[in-house]
């Protein structure tokens, strides 16, 4: 069985604060109502049984995320009957700010399903106050094509929690998802009487291979924001921008356009009259410029007639010119009306039993890192643990990141400077060649030269094929 302690006891020896070593409690940060739960740490031990995942779970520490157990490595349950069950391995990855600090649970391999999840140690309800939901994700592989999303599951979830998957009742889903070039979005998904919905606002997710934090935040006036890296790049009415509720108004059924509605924008000016000897103008002509073939026979070829051409004095077939329409009215629309199937919901955004936790996942190529997980009702806190955690580590991450790229373009270069080499002494070599044949010439030896000759040559085409392969490599690595 799974758990997760809420950060309420500073001296609980696993509420420290990461940054400053010191209890969550203390003069860092005010101490944190039943409400304000992180992901903590919580071993299978500790309690009775071992449903859910086995005996690993999401840990953190103030926040960030570990496996719990001897081990740094969590098999996923989802999709193990098929062979398609992938794991999370506790590590910072390749670039970093603070090795230790910045270590989270990676996906991996690739093209495998991904699921873990833990419990909070109380429902956590959102009613009356905001709810704020955040984490941090690198997706370090560069990925094409998988999610980064985390979701929020209610208790009424916790039987099937064991078999954790895409197909568990969930109360959000929110995160980045990427696939091609068609999705770079983020998901804000709230379930709603059985339905999930989809926000109607399109929020474009961070691409890059460095730490991104996402936060969420639903507020007691419905209202919302969505932020990236402590920025918001979306925020409105909930029950604007996702389909909870039918329309308020609608458009009257029981409406026919009038009679004398005119939708025409333009008519005929009935003043205008066609042109006298209009119709007198042909649209084809004998064409003026011919002349009759000089071996041209009347009586064995008939009678010559110069071919037909268009006549450019022909200007088509007559129509009135066109006015705008006095008695125009725009095109019908019937008029709104209250939908009489509209009902209010004032508590739509609340959660009242929020129990769960976790990452349910597809990806082609594996490698994200999850981390800083983060379920509160101060939006401020949520704020600042950000700035604590991916703000202390970002400018170390990206000039790792950094020099991590320009060390593995200088190997590149080097390797093609070296195979260029190898190709220019295998080309300067022609001379060589020319050499040794007059010599097997002389000597009547033609097999051998034939079988010399052949074997230096696959050795240049080997090396040009290696030069396309490693041509290719900064287009593969983007």
């Amino acid at each position: 069985m799974h758990r997760i302690l809420s950060v309420d006891d500073p001296n609980d020896p696993m509420n420290r604060d990461p940054i400053n070593e010191k209890p969550v409690g203390g003069d860092r940060k005010k101490h944190l109502t039943p409400e304000d739960h992180m992901l903590n740490n919580g071993t299978a031990d500790a309690v009775e049984g071992s449903v859910g995942h086995g005996r690993k779970h999401i840990d953190t520490f103030a926040g960030r995320t570990q496996l719990a157990g001897a081990q740094d490595r969590y098999k996923s349950t989802w999709k193990q009957d098929e062979g398609t069950a992938g794991e999370f391995t506790w590590t910072a990855g390749k670039w970093y700010g603070d090795e230790e600090a910045d270590k989270g649970i990676q996906t991996g391999p690739d093209a495998r399903f991904y699921s873990i999840y833990s419990e909070m140690a109380e429902a956590f309800s959102n009613e009356g106050k905001p709810l704020v939901l955040q984490f941090s994700v690198k997706h370090e592989q560069n990925i094409d094509c998988g999610g980064g999303y985390i979701k929020l599951l209610p208790a009424s979830s916790a039987d099937q929690m064991p078999d954790f998957g895409g197909d568990t009742p969930y109360s959000i889903m929110f995160g980045p998802d990427i696939c091609g070039a068609g999705t770079k979005r983020v998901h804000a998904i709230f379930t709603y009487k059985g339905k999930n919905l989809l926000t109607k606002k399109s929020i474009n997710c961070e691409t890059d291979q460095l730490t991104h934090v996402y936060t969420l935040v639903v507020n007691p006036d419905k209202t919302y924001q969505i932020l990236i890296d402590n920025v918001e790049k979306a925020a409105g009415n909930m029950e604007d921008d996702w389909d909870f509720l039918a329309p308020k108004q609608i458009k009257d059924p029981e409406a026919s356009k009038p009679e004398d509605w005119d939708e025409r924008a333009q008519i005929e000016d009935p003043t205008d009259e066609k042109p006298e000897g209009w119709d007198d103008i042909p649209e084809k002509i004998a064409d003026p410029e011919a002349e009759k073939p000089e071996d041209w026979d009347d009586e064995d070829d008939g009678e010559w007639e110069a071919p037909m051409i268009d006549n450019p004095d022909y200007k088509g077939e007559w129509s009135p010119k066109m006015i705008d329409n006095p008695d125009y009215k725009g095109i019908w629309e019937a008029p709104m009306i209250d939908n009489p199937e509209y009902e209010a919901d004032e508590s739509l955004h609340i959660f009242p039993d929020t129990k769960f936790v976790g990452f349910e996942l597809w990806q082609v190529k594996a490698g994200s890192i999850f981390d800083n997980i983060l379920v509160t009702n101060d939006v401020e806190y949520a704020r600042k643990f950000a700035e604590d955690t991916w703000g202390a580590s970002k400018e170390g991450e990206r000039k790792m990141k950094e020099e991590a790229d320009a060390a593995k373009k200088a190997e590149e270069d080097a390797a093609k400077e070296a195979l260029h080499k190898q190709i220019a002494g295998l080309s300067n070599s022609k001379e060589q060649v020319l050499q040794r044949t007059m010599r097997h010439m002389a000597a009547g030896t033609a097999e051998v030269l034939v079988k010399e000759t052949f074997a230096a040559w696959r050795e240049v085409l080997s090396a040009q094929k290696e030069e396309a392969a490693l041509a290719e490599l900064p287009m593969r690595r983007a």
